[in-house]
């Protein structure tokens, strides 16, 4: 940690020195009625980045940051067009917020209070995935309100939809602030008692947009175990210490340093799509830091907080070029990451797990920060 402190300590935000805008997508790509509900593109501006969200999903459409240099680039892939979210070919998750349960559910159910609760398998034919086939992902939200730096979407699902018991009425806001900050916060109630688990699911390019392989970013995850998965990617419900194996990265190291070790978990994930423990050393409610990643190509830099005990990081490992992003550049083989901030995966049916299950009695919240550097 005390290496993180250090490193952090000189990073420098860097104001922009040219005067070149962002090449925005344009709004009018987004505009539909999806389910009676209106769906549209916003532009919202912060410090010195700018960023575009769709309620369809609550995706984050596009993110133009500064590099060292000051030049702008868009750092998160996505689609210039709303077909091509609502219809996708390639990956579906990109820059969305998923749930109502991220991450993977082991055989598309679970039992809680004595009942037995089966859910959509859209995850190999056998497990459940970020909610299902209509996760939060795949609807229109609806817009509470929109500032200059800031959005408020809400959405209610439905109980029974994908399989999910309870009526759960979820807002979320995205805000950015004038330090470069992306903050995301949720929260929810529900009628039924239901598990609960919001995400936001990024892919960065810390070098923009389809612009080369994420393997000589220099990683730091503030993790002491991970959870090993199965070759369904279900975890097997260890906590396994990092000592000793690839997944350590208590010390900052490049990504591809160790991708490529004859190691089964690896193999599993065709690379790294596990869940780490983030280690905290304040309460829960706080935010604490769960990763930093760093390009050295750009000189950009991410630092992810949040005041929940999961990260999953995700390398990329399943693009295949055969798809392009907004900028028509292929999306290949380890070009971005994601970094999903949660609760560890497949708690309904893990008991040594902490549990995510919401009471009527109860509010959910989820506090995720990406703070965006320079050095």
């Amino acid at each position: 940690m005390k290496k993180f402190i250090i490193t952090a300590a000189a990073l420098a935000l860097v104001a922009c020195t040219n005067n070149k805008k962002p090449d925005l997508v344009p709004a009018e790509n987004f505009a539909d009625i999806i389910d009676s509900v209106s769906t549209s593109l916003y532009t919202l501006k912060g410090g010195d980045i700018t960023m575009q969200v769709t309620n369809f999903g609550g995706r984050v459409v596009s993110l133009f940051t500064p590099d060292r240099k000051g030049r702008l680039a868009d750092i998160v892939v996505g689609n210039d067009n709303l077909k091509a979210y609502a219809e996708p070919t390639g990956e579906r998750f990109l820059g969305a917020c998923v749930g109502p349960v991220a991450n993977r559910i082991d055989s598309a159910k679970f039992t809680m209070n004595d009942t037995t609760y089966y859910l959509s398998a859209n995850d190999h034919g056998i497990n459940t995935l970020h909610g299902g086939f209509k996760g939060l992902d795949m609807v229109p939200w609806n817009v509470k309100s929109v500032t200059e730096n800031s959005i408020v979407l809400t959405y209610i699902h439905p109980d029974g939809q994908d399989g999910f018991p309870g009526n759960l009425s979820i807002e979320m806001t995205y805000t950015l602030t004038e330090s470069n900050e992306f903050k995301v916060d949720y929260t929810a109630v529900t009628d039924h008692d239901t598990p609960v688990n919001i995400s936001h699911h990024p892919f960065f390019n810390l070098s923009g947009e389809g612009s080369g392989s994420i393997e000589g970013y220099e990683m730091f995850i503030n993790a002491d175990h991970y959870l090993p998965i199965d070759s369904l990617s279900i975890p097997t419900g260890e906590i396994a210490d990092v000592t000793g194996t690839p997944f350590d990265f208590r010390e900052e190291h490049t990504i591809g340093q160790m991708i490529g070790e004859d190691n089964q978990q690896l193999k599993n994930a065709r690379g790294y799509d596990h869940n780490w423990c983030i280690d905290r050393d304040t309460v829960a409610t706080d935010l604490h830091l769960a990763c930093t990643v760093y390009d050295p190509e750009s000189g950009r830099a991410l630092a992810v907080l949040s005041d929940q005990p999961g990260l999953q990081f995700y390398s990329g490992n399943f693009f295949d070029g055969k798809s392009s992003g907004k900028n028509g550049k292929p999306l290949t083989f380890r070009s971005s990451l994601a970094l999903e901030t949660q609760q560890y995966p497949d708690s309904p049916n893990q008991s040594a797990f902490p549990s995510i299950v919401l009471h009527p009695s109860q509010t959910y919240r989820h506090h995720c920060v990406y703070r965006f550097m320079t050095k």
